[in-house]
């Protein structure tokens, strides 16, 4: 003979059928979303990988052109340590995805295609100019291995990060950019190149301003922000 369910127990029969059913809703909507999610840092990493190797190919052949413009390679390296590092590094927690941080991101990242690799006026020799690269690119390092892979074009939540170069200022990385980029455009300079830099700073200090933003929710990074006052440049900014 068929067991039956008795009147009273079926509420929590059906109510426990429900939460089943919802919980499995749950977990299919939570799978898609990380499936999304991953589908788009795989078209987003590819992309970068993409849009570096055809820019390091057009000025590594202006280089081999004219090997004397070594402002030209460190130029490539420096587009290597900020672009390559970011493919390798670990997925935020939480990202900015608006439509000005989006921007501000990627217009402050791959600037360097918009850059005129022909020769331009020097202002300074091409050593002074490789000089301040090679220091703005060191400093990029230092940070960078500060952060380990606490790295990222879009703005995002990776985790708060004190130590080495973060012990100074709270954006070391940007600094190393500024310098970097200045070198660069000492060497090579022309009205495009400077319209291209001109926006460059300006793309990133909005950067830097949406990352404060994100980050000042994490109540560890608000301590940090109290701890260590300035962003970029102590003293100024």
């Amino acid at each position: 003979m068929t067991p039956t369910t008795p009147l009273q127990d079926l509420p929590l029969a059906v109510s426990a059928q429900g939460a089943s059913a919802s919980s499995t809703m749950s977990a299919d909507s939570g799978s898609a979303a990380g499936l999304r999610h991953a589908l788009v840092e795989v078209v987003a990493r590819a992309g970068a990988a993409l849009m570096l190797s055809l820019f390091a190919y057009a000025a590594i052949t202006q280089w081999r052109a004219a090997p004397s413009r070594i402002t030209l390679l460190l130029l490539v390296v420096a587009a290597c340590f900020t672009v390559g590092l970011s493919l390798f590094t670990r997925v935020p927690m939480k990202r900015d995805w608006r439509p000005f941080a989006f921007i501000c991101s990627m217009g402050g990242t791959y600037y360097f295609l918009a850059v005129r690799l022909a020769p331009g006026a020097q202002l300074v020799p091409e050593t002074i100019g490789a000089a301040l690269q090679l220091l703005g690119i060191c400093w990029q390092l230092f940070a960078k291995a500060s952060l380990r892979r606490s790295f990222g074009i879009l703005p995002a939540n990776r985790g708060v990060v004190s130590r080495g170069a973060y012990r100074f200022v709270r954006h070391p990385m940007y600094l190393g950019y500024f310098i970097t980029d200045i070198g660069f455009l000492l060497v090579n300079f022309g009205l495009q190149n400077l319209l291209v830099y001109g926006c460059q700073f300006a793309l990133q200090v909005g950067r830097i301003v949406r990352e404060e933003q994100l980050l000042s929710a994490d109540e560890g990074y608000r301590t940090y922000k109290a701890r260590v006052r300035y962003r970029v440049i102590p003293g100024l900014f």
